[in-house]
């Protein structure tokens, strides 16, 4: 699996008008916390707590009763995804590819710091699994945990 970056993931390519003309799509309205969930995620793409993600947005853009209910929904489109990592909550990153984005993360569990992994190599795995099993549209959810570079180093006894 090769990471993408060396640390937490960079901004995302796709544009405001994009993400908002998903919502148009499906009748909902453009409103102004909902844009701001979405800029918000579009420059911080790897998976944030909700808290997180309301601490990203100006004073007064929304409250955070607005942003749980826009992760709902944005989740039921389809738009962000929901991601476990066993501590801490639910974290939900933008969805930028339709759905086909498969990828998984590495977390420091020191740091908390999220590297976005993009090969997969269970995917002759899952092809066998339906052909065993009669099965179809197998798929899995799949998270790695570690100490990054820059703990290790903070971490090393000094002589």
């Amino acid at each position: 699996m090769k990471p993408r970056s060396t640390g937490c993931c960079h901004g995302s390519h796709v544009e405001l008008p994009t993400l908002t003309a998903k919502l148009r799509k499906e009748s909902l309205k453009i409103t102004g916390p909902r844009q701001a969930i979405l800029e918000a995620m579009r420059h911080h793409p790897h998976p944030l707590l909700i808290k997180e993600l309301h601490a990203l947005l100006a004073e007064g853009d929304c409250d955070l009763v607005t942003v749980y209910r826009s992760m709902k929904t944005l989740q039921k489109m389809g738009m962000v995804r929901r991601v476990e990592f066993g501590k801490g909550g639910s974290r939900f990153e933008l969805v930028t590819d339709e759905g086909r984005e498969h990828h998984h993360h590495l977390v420091c569990e020191a740091c908390h710091a999220v590297m976005q992994l993009d090969d997969c190599l269970l995917l002759e795995v899952e092809r066998r699994i339906e052909k065993a099993s009669g099965f179809r549209s197998v798929t899995h959810r799949l998270e790695f945990f570690g100490i990054c570079p820059a703990c290790q180093k903070s971490s090393v006894p000094k002589p």
